[in-house]
């Protein structure tokens, strides 16, 4: 399956946002990066995603060469997935997403709960 691109901007990062953006793709490849995992494993680890966005999500990562899937010739059949070697090279952009993810969480729960404690401070002032 060969997918179309279509770069309006000719921009570098839009040709990797084509590869990896959106909601689950990247999720998917951080799953896979520990290990082959088969459909309903990958369907457990992202619960809020349909199983249609999965397996579209992951035509697509096939597609690109960034996955490999693995049909066993067994009764039932299985299926497994795994990343290729051309995908393990988003490695270090995927953990340095999560890296800037869990920093800008953090920041932002310190910033939530500032407002809570100045909020609370200026009721207990209007209060008395």
């Amino acid at each position: 399956m060969t997918r179309q691109y279509n770069w309006k901007t000719g921009c570098d990062v839009e040709a990797t946002l084509s590869v990896i953006g959106g909601r689950w793709k990247p999720i998917l490849v951080c799953h896979l990066l520990s290990g082959a995992k088969r459909f309903g494993e990958l369907k457990r680890l992202t619960p809020n995603a349909t199983e249609r966005m999965i397996t579209l999500q992951l035509r697509e990562l096939e597609a690109d060469g960034i996955v490999s899937r693995t049909v066993f010739a067994e009764v039932p059949p299985r299926v497994e997935y795994d990343v290729t070697e051309y995908g393990r090279s988003l490695e270090p952009i995927l953990i340095a997403m999560q890296d800037w993810g869990r920093e800008f969480k953090s920041r932002r729960e310190a910033e939530c709960e500032l407002a809570e404690l100045c909020e609370a401070s200026s009721e207990d002032r209007q209060v008395v």
